[in-house]
This record gives structure tokens, sequence and C-alpha cells, in this order.
């Protein structure tokens, strides 16, 4: 480990003059950090580096290290078994920062992986944090060195990011297969096979990109519900999720927030509430929202005692596009905790299908090469059993030698391959316009 074994945090509450987001983007761009996270959540940046304790949850098992101890559950345990080991840390006051790829659903369900398939789900409890709100920054460290050296880059202010003011721009046209998946799908459907499936497409960025300047330029102009920027375990990324597979709280309430059903935002009102009334009354995409809210209620139904709906079918803001929404929400049977809501509900209804299943599997067949983090959850989880897990949408994602996007829709039984396509573009429009070159 980077960090010793503690017990507890040193802690201390700097006053700050810097937004919340360029305070971020900053400890993020500093190069005093090898892993780090950045997570949005409802006017709160939490910025955090360092690793105190590590778990990883790979075919081969999950498996929690925090100095010297190590410890395995079998996979078989399911993630409940991640909040059981979680439980077991000396150290008190943590909180845990990372993310689950879209294929952990199927090795939970007990699919078999291509040999060197990773890790599905990591997290790490950092030795370095900080939360960051409007005028304050609360600090964490393992130790006071730490805290200090910390205290020292948050004092640091420089003023704002200056970004360069050229944008890239990618061609995100051309794409007939995906016509033809969107095709395949109806007729899947239309043969009883499934009810709904989300088929999504990859676009390469053919230039160097600048990941936490994208981060930052991007969440200027998005409404997202969330948003991250990582360099964790392995994998980078930048995105404005346009919502949570699972808000849980430490008195055992969970809500999910399924967006489904799309209009484009053009920036004119009067266009805009022409298309907000479109959607509303659009029967396919109201189908396609209905079932997706009937599968939410079921799979919290399976965890909870009572579930209900609130705000149902309000339409939601997300950058280049508006949504239909709706939160369904319950409160945990005794015995049942947030990493059983989660089982229950990942991966999302909106970036898989009805069933899930079935979709999965059709999925699996028409994109060819597995999504990786894309449909998956960035996530954060608290020893009070709070749980935050934002779905990976309109994401940036980069490797040592690569950056590229990825977009999909949702395909029902009235679905038409050139409306879906042209959604996927209207989604790809939430990041493209706010790539920065990279050096």
């Amino acid at each position: 480990m980077s960090a010793p074994v503690s017990t507890h945090y040193c802690e201390t509450a700097l006053d700050i003059a810097e937004e919340p987001l360029a305070l971020a983007y900053r400890l993020a761009r500093s190069g005093a950090f090898h892993d780090y996270m950045v997570y949005e959540n409802q006017g709160t940046w939490s910025f955090a580096a360092g690793r105190l304790a590590e778990l990883r949850l790979s075919p081969a098992g999950i498996e929690l290290t925090c100095g010297p101890l190590v410890r395995h559950l079998p996979l078989v345990k399911g993630l409940p078994a991640v909040g059981s080991l979680l439980a077991s840390l000396p150290l008190r006051g943590w909180r845990a920062y990372g993310w689950a790829r879209f294929e952990l659903a199927d090795v939970l369900s007990g699919a078999t992986l291509p040999a060197g398939s990773g890790d599905l789900l990591f997290l790490v409890v950092p030795a370095m944090e900080v939360r960051i709100t409007d005028g304050r920054a609360l600090l964490r460290a393992s130790d006071e060195e730490r805290l200090e050296h910390l205290a020292g880059l948050v004092r640091s202010d420089t003023g704002s990011p200056t970004l360069p003011e050229a944008r890239l721009t990618i061609n995100a046209e051309g794409y007939g297969d995906y016509r033809a998946a969107v095709a395949a799908a109806v007729a899947a459907i239309e043969a009883g096979h499934l009810e709904k499936v989300i088929l999504s497409r990859e676009v390469t960025v053919p230039y160097t990109v600048d990941l936490a300047a994208s981060y930052y330029a991007g969440r200027q102009h998005n409404t997202p519900a969330r948003s991250f920027l990582l360099d964790l375990g392995g994998i980078k990324a930048a995105g404005f999720s346009p919502e949570t597979i699972l808000e849980a709280t430490r008195d055992g309430m969970v809500t999910t927030t399924p967006l489904a059903g799309t209009r484009a935002r053009t920036g004119s009102p009067h266009a805009d509430a022409r298309l907000r009334a479109d959607l509303l009354s659009d029967p396919k995409e109201i189908h396609e929202h209905a079932i997706s809210i009937r599968l939410a209620c079921d799979e919290l139904a399976s965890v909870c005692r009572t579930v209900q709906v609130r705000d149902f079918m309000t339409v939601q803001e997300r950058g280049s596009v508006q949504h239909l929404a709706s939160a369904v929400s319950g409160r945990l049977r005794d015995g049942h905790g947030p990493w059983h809501a989660l089982a229950a509900v990942f991966p999302a209804i909106t970036a898989t299908g009805v069933s899930k299943k079935t979709a999965r599997e059709l999925i699996r067949e028409v994109e060819r090469t597995p999504r990786g983090l894309y449909a998956g959850a960035v996530l954060t989880c608290d020893d009070d059993g709070a749980l935050d897990a934002a779905l990976v949408l309109r994401t940036i994602f980069q490797d040592n030698s690569r950056t590229w996007l990825r977009a999909g829709a949702g395909v029902v039984r009235h679905s038409r391959p050139e409306r879906e396509y042209e959604e996927t573009c209207e989604k790809l429009n939430c990041v493209t316009g706010h790539l920065v070159p990279g050096e």
C-alpha cells in the first residue's frame, strides 16, 4: 500500500474563494497524485487520492487489501460481500471511491468472461480527500504530514483556469452498421424475445485530448446529475452522468432514477418547448419510459419493504438533450444493505433493456466488443451505509493509445433505425463540443 494503516483521518476545514469545480480540476492537474478521482454529487465536489485500502472484484473473486491485511471472499457471495469486506476495515469515517464495469453483471450472473478480463469492480479508500462546496473545503488525510501537504495545494489558488479556445471536432456520422443493428433488435422485439434493448456505438477521437481540461470545459456547459474525472485502477475517464443508478442514504432509503425517452435541446426556448411537448406525447417514448419504470419497481421491490414512484415522467434537461425522468424509491428490508440494492438494479435498465438478461445477450452479440466502463458505474460509498452510483454515459474514455466516446439509444417495437441513430448523435453532442486538445 502507498500509505500506512490508520484508524482515523486527520481533518481541517479551510475557507476558499475558488469555485469548487476549479479547485477539483486544479488538484487533478497538480501532478502530485498518481491515482485520483473527482466526483460531483449535488453541489459537493470530492477529490480523492492515495490508497489506505483497495478492493478488487474479478472473475477470480473479491479481495480487500489494507496494509498487511488481505481478505478474500468467493465471487458467489456477490455484491453484498463487498459491503461485508469494507465493514471489516480498521479505519472509521471512510469513504470509498471507484468504478464498476458493465460486464460485472455478466460475471455475477454466472457467465464466463474471456481470460484476462481484469477487475470488474475497483474501490479505494483514499489516503487524502477534499470535499469542496462553495466557500469551504474539508480536508482529510491519514496523517498530519499528508494533511499539511494537501492544505498547501488547496491554498495555492492561481485564479480561474485558462483553457485553449479551440475545440476538437470529430465526425460522428457514417455508421451504417448501427442502423442495421437497430433493425435487427426491432425484429427480435417483434418476435417476442424481449421488450427493449439499449444498443450503443463507439466513436474514436483521432486526436490527443486533454482529459482533465475537457472535463472542466464540458462541466461548464452540461447539467449532469453527477459528474466525474478519474485516473484510477487503470481507467481514465471524464463524464457528465445524466442519472443515478442508485442513491442510498444511511437510514436505509434507496432511489433509482431511470431516464428513458429523448429529444434534443437546440438552445432556442421556442424550439426546445416544441420538442419537449413532442417528447411528452410520443407513444414510443412513453412506452419506453413506462416499461423501464415498471422494471425498476420490480427490482427495488426485491430488496425493499415498499416501493413508490415520484415525479413520474417529468422532463430533465441534460446538456444537449432532454429526457423523460422518474424516481423510484423504497426502504430496505431488515438484513439488506446498499450493496443488496445495487446488485438488484445493476446494470441500469436504461443501459440494458427489458428483460435485462436477454438484452445483455443481444448487446454482446451485436456490439461484439465489451463495453467496459461505458454503461457501468462510477460510485462512492461510506461506512455509515450511504452509497451513490452514477450511470456512466456522456463520457470521454482514454487509455495510453487512444480516446473514444460511446452513445446508445433505447430500442422498442416502434423504433426507427434512423431516429435511434439520430438520438446517439444528439447525446454525443453533450461531449463533442468540449474536447480540449492535448499537447
